[in-house]
């Protein structure tokens, strides 16, 4: 008796429904976060806060992130997703619209990080908009793909029944409105914070639609409205740099001086030639450590990758997490390789890999068209993600300041992405689920008293399901 308990504690991956691929990278993620947090917040250590308050600290948010992967793991019905997914726009956007403003309404106040609005402190709890932006900009989009393949737009039908609206009946306007200008509008309000963090959710709800199957000419012409957009925006901040104290835009221009398309202004931040700056300056001099302040990040970074090799140097033994004040956040894949080598680092990427796969897997099981989308861009945004934050620490890119998805520190990215992790396994369990009821209403293709009439039968169920077979609101999706 005591055997079969043992070792049905130990098979218990086996009785845990949804995809259990996706359960172990959720749990490995989370474990890597806990031990990399731990050893590499030295610089986040005060006098009244100690290493042990912070990986406290990051285990309530593991904690807490769980319990959100299950909360929405346990919705068994897709239409409740759908129906959050529905006001996620509305829900995005005046959240953006409060940073924009620099609103303070008491309880909710916008509030600057590192000279961007990003942030919202809503009773004391911070959350960074942006990615709340990226998950409920998916969701929303999976929603209106959808809703515009079925032509279920109840307000737009409703109006063009009217002689004013009638516009509205042909499928390009809806195409227009409830697609392409809330990825426009989102694009646009995330710049005013960040313009490389515009430019990745602008990418990952571009393909999602793509994903969704939207007519590809349309979203070449949604990419020129985008990009003509985005030089207007670069217009606005050139013809406002020198004569307002706020340009418009402005972080456009920290934008353009990273790519050093144009000279930055008196205090601006300085990026590529940095290192020249660092290598002509007086050593001990006032230029001198400017310069190796600003170059102390990406360069502890590379040095950090550098000295990993392929096996690392071992738990807690980093050196360069005293460098670089910000190593827990945007340079953690850094941190990993220079303390368990290539190999971790490999061990981290094969994880996000692998969860684009079988996000892969879990939509082609889906029939329902709202559930692929969402799946299939959750995946997309976390595995692109975790990719991006690869190549900056990499020093491929310019920096984005991209986390590594539910490893770097920070509550409301581990959140959201909690959140986004949840709604994936809940359909992956929704899909299997399905596939069993109809697996069992096909019943065995062969018994003792089998004619062939039953079995061409059976054999035609599971075609149908296979073939032609559609979720609805009354099925489990």
């Amino acid at each position: 008796m005591k055997k079969e308990n043992v070792e049905e504690r130990l098979n218990f991956m086996d009785h845990l429904s949804g995809d259990k691929v996706v359960w172990i990278i959720v749990l490995c993620l989370s474990l890597i976060s806990l031990v990399s947090i731990f050893s590499s917040t030295s610089l986040m250590a005060t006098d009244t806060t100690s290493r042990l308050d912070i990986v406290s600290g990051q285990f309530v948010t593991i904690m807490l992130g769980m319990a959100a992967i299950f909360l929405c793991f346990r919705i068994k019905r897709i239409k409740v997703f759908k129906f959050i997914s529905k006001y996620a726009f509305a829900i995005c956007f005046m959240m953006l619209m409060l940073l924009a403003s620099h609103k303070n309404l008491g309880i909710v106040k916008a509030m600057p990080i590192n000279g961007a609005w990003r942030v919202l402190k809503v009773a004391g709890f911070q959350v960074h908009v942006f990615e709340v932006a990226k998950v409920g900009m998916i969701m929303y989009l999976a929603w209106a793909v959808d809703t515009f393949k079925k032509d279920k737009f109840f307000l737009a039908n409703l109006l063009s029944r009217h002689e004013k609206f009638s516009f509205l009946a042909k499928p390009i306007w809806k195409e227009v409105i409830y697609i392409y200008c809330p990825i426009l509008i989102t694009t646009l309000l995330v710049l005013l914070g960040g313009t490389s963090s515009a430019l990745f959710i602008a990418m990952i709800m571009v393909a999602t639609i793509v994903i969704g199957g939207m007519d590809f000419r349309h979203v070449i012409v949604l990419g020129v409205i985008g990009c003509g957009m985005i030089a207007g925006c670069a217009g606005l901040y050139l013809a406002t740099r020198n004569h307002m104290e706020h340009p418009l835009f402005e972080r456009i221009g920290t934008g353009l001086s990273r790519l050093h398309l144009i000279s930055p202004m008196e205090g601006e931040e300085i990026h590529l030639d940095d290192y020249e700056k660092f290598m002509a300056a007086k050593e001990g001099s006032r230029d001198y450590y400017d310069a190796l302040d600003k170059i102390r990040q990406p360069m502890g970074a590379k040095i950090a990758i550098h000295e990993g090799g392929i096996m690392g140097k071992g738990p807690g033994q980093s050196t360069q997490k005293y460098i670089v004040p910000v190593m827990y956040e945007d340079y953690m894949f850094s941190f990993i390789v220079e303390e368990y080598g290539l190999l971790g680092g490999i061990f981290v990427i094969m994880l996000y890999i692998s969860l684009m796969a079988r996000g892969s897997l879990i939509a082609r099981n889906c029939d329902n068209n709202f559930a692929k989308i969402a799946v299939a861009g959750l995946c997309l945004l976390i595995t692109g993600q975790g990719i991006f934050h690869v190549i900056i620490n990499c020093d491929l890119g310019i920096l984005t300041g991209q986390t590594l998805p539910l490893i770097s520190h920070g509550t409301s990215s581990f959140l959201c992405f909690s959140v986004a992790f949840g709604i994936i396994l809940s359909i992956s369990r929704m899909a299997s689920e399905k596939i069993e009821v109809a697996s069992a209403k096909a019943g065995s293709l062969m018994s003792d008293d089998s004619s062939g009439d039953v079995i061409m039968e059976n054999l035609g169920i599971l075609d149908e399901f296979e073939s032609n077979g559609e979720f609805t609101d009354n099925d489990i999706l």
